[in-house]
């Protein structure tokens, strides 16, 4: 099996050749790929060092899967280049996800969607992945209606940049500023850039992403999106409407039961998710389920998830990994 990573040397390609390695993934060859300035250096992949290089080179030798994290504009330009030449590519970036051709995937949802004629696949923004995670088996007992959901997102989803900003405030240093103000100490009630509507495109691609995943336009979504001074991973406060009524403890056991979460809720002791304990893991943790004492059919749950891992990285090891079991590449 061989296998580009598409921004290796980025903060979520990094992700994926050690998610790669960590599950086993059946790599024979690895074409470790990225822009013209890192063409050279070396990474390394399981004990060995690769020389990394570039696009038309690693379009060239035709690998079976190409793992995309490096930006909408280059996924644009480089994943239709991969698929002609028989790669299935499978994109980190926003560009493909709303595309009305292109699968949307979250195996634990909708993998069993996929074809071996796919042969560009979007993986969902992070935030949604995390939130879908948890919608999905109550949707399909309840019918949800409206989400309303405010997020506290790690300074890991914008970059190095970011990171590099929050350790220069800690450090009373100086220094390239990825956010319009400090992060150290702060929220900022803005990710990505505002749409003409009031909210950021993060906010919008909750709303969407949401009901193409769930393959339900009836879902509404309405989302706030925030940065805060945290490395380990994303929060979410969530409020959920149902059509029909629950009761609270078969909506744990509807949690639990669902590959790919991790119920975390004793009040008793303190436990619910923290990005601090996120950090690393694969699952998505939710807690702080009660129900919404104001609202009809109404609940509230905490979501916290490893946006570089189960948000990026290791959503798309998983959908590669759905290809090969199933003889889809």
């Amino acid at each position: 099996m061989k296998i580009a990573v598409v921004g290796a040397t980025g903060m979520v390609g990094q992700v994926m050749l050690k998610v790669l390695a960590e599950r086993n993934f059946p790599v024979t060859e690895l074409l470790p790929v990225a822009s013209e300035r890192s063409v050279g250096n070396k990474i390394s992949f399981n004990n060995k060092e690769y020389e990394v290089i570039g696009l038309e080179e690693a379009v060239a030798q035709k690998p079976d899967i190409a793992l995309f994290s490096a930006g909408g504009e280059t996924s644009l330009e480089w994943a239709p280049k991969f698929a002609e030449a028989g790669t299935t590519v499978i994109d980190n970036s926003s560009a493909w996800r709303m595309h009305p051709e292109k699968k949307l995937i979250v195996p634990e949802i909708n993998a069993s969607e996929l074809t071996s004629e796919d042969k560009i696949i979007a993986n969902p923004n992070c935030s949604t992945i995390q939130m879908v995670m948890a919608l999905a088996p109550l949707h399909k007992e309840y019918g949800i209606t409206r989400v309303v959901v405010s997020t506290y997102q790690s300074i890991t989803g914008t970059g190095v940049k970011a990171v590099q900003q929050l350790e220069n405030e800690y450090k009373g240093e100086q220094g390239e500023m990825a956010y319009p103000y400090p992060i150290h100490r702060n929220a900022i009630p803005q990710c990505d850039v505002f749409e003409e509507n009031g909210y950021t495109k993060e906010e919008m691609k909750l709303t969407n992403e949401t009901k193409k995943i769930l393959k339900d336009n009836a879902v509404e979504v309405t989302a706030t999106a925030i940065r805060i001074p945290v490395v380990g991973g994303h929060s979410e406060s969530i409020n959920v409407t149902f059509s029909r009524d629950f009761d609270v403890n078969d909506v744990r056991r509807l949690l639990k039961e669902f590959p790919g979460v991790t119920v975390q809720d004793n009040t008793d002791v303190n436990t619910y998710p923290m990005p601090i304990y996120a950090e690393g893991k694969d699952d998505v943790f939710v807690g702080r389920i009660r129900r919404d004492l104001s609202q009809a059919n109404s609940l509230n749950m905490w979501i916290v998830a490893d946006n570089l891992r189960k948000g990026a990285a290791t959503n798309a090891v998983q959908i590669a990994e759905y290809l090969v079991d199933n003889k889809l590449v």
